[in-house]
């Protein structure tokens, strides 16, 4: 059997991309888009996440049960459970939140309450203007805090030092918490880039490792076992880690010391997108 994140099966029902791989009753999909700010990605209804999805995510539900769905999002692919409350009808977004969290107002004016709270990677469809702020079919957000998806930010580690500070939290990809390998696939999503999910995904996608005694460069990824970060230059990473518990800066030669004689894991080397 393949990789079961990135495998659209539910145990029962599969898509029709994997007939004569898998037994099951096989189905087309339903398209559907997340609609609240964040939900867990489970590898079982109710059991804890594997991931998380933000606010305009497109998927494609393979099962409903219950109260859960069985869905594979179209951006990387990956699978799992989520709550069937968190989804909504399909719609083509516009643009995405640049700012590393903004809020949905009732109206165009940010003394009205909000509707939402949206993080950093969320993504909406703009239909209007008001003043200083985008009109959504949710509500009003603050215009500057978004940016149209057909004009991709140029840096990861720009996008990326926007969550500094940000708590560290297994499988989390948001604002309110977020782990390495969200954080690397958050930077790269906002560049347009695609960029899966996990550490040891995104190992295996970006290509070969570099000599040893290469330099780091801005945006060159550092891996191990189960961990990845980012250089900023040559002597500095970002990282979402369990050390700080936060997105913070760490010089390279420490992190690679203190990882060493920790025995926090193997570590695999350099890779440059």
């Amino acid at each position: 059997m393949s990789d079961r994140r990135l495998t659209p099966f539910s145990g029962r029902v599969a898509l029709e991309s994997l007939r004569g791989a898998v037994a099951a009753e096989f189905t087309a999909g339903t398209p559907a888009r997340l609609i609240r700010p964040v939900a867990d990605l489970c590898p079982e209804p109710g059991a804890p996440r594997d991931r998380q999805l933000l606010f305009g995510a497109e998927l494609i539900v393979v099962e409903l049960r219950g109260d859960h769905a069985f869905v594979q999002a179209r951006a990387d692919g990956y699978c799992g459970w989520v709550a069937a409350a968190a989804l909504g009808v399909p719609g083509a977004a516009s643009h995405v939140v640049s700012a590393p969290a903004t809020h949905v107002y009732r109206e165009a004016s940010i003394k009205r309450g909000e509707v939402m709270r949206l993080s950093l990677g969320a993504r909406v469809s703009v239909i209007g203007a008001e003043g200083i702020f985008a009109i959504t079919p949710e509500g009003h957000i603050p215009a500057g805090h978004l940016r149209p998806l057909a004009q991709p930010e140029a840096d990861p580690v720009t996008v990326a030092e926007r969550l500094l500070g940000t708590p560290y939290l297994w499988g989390g990809n948001s604002r309110d918490g977020i782990d390495c390998s969200g954080l690397v696939q958050l930077a790269h999503a906002l560049c347009g880039r695609s960029c899966a999910a996990d550490s040891d995904l995104q190992r295996a996608e970006f290509g070969d490792f570099l000599p040893e005694g290469t330099a780091p460069q801005r945006g060159d990824l550092f891996f191990w076992k189960g961990h990845v970060a980012m250089a900023c230059d040559a002597e500095r990473m970002i990282h979402a880690n369990g050390h700080t518990m936060s997105v913070a800066y760490e010089p390279i030669a420490a992190a690679l010391a203190r990882i060493a004689a920790a025995g926090e894991g193997a570590y695999f080397g350099m890779k440059r997108p």
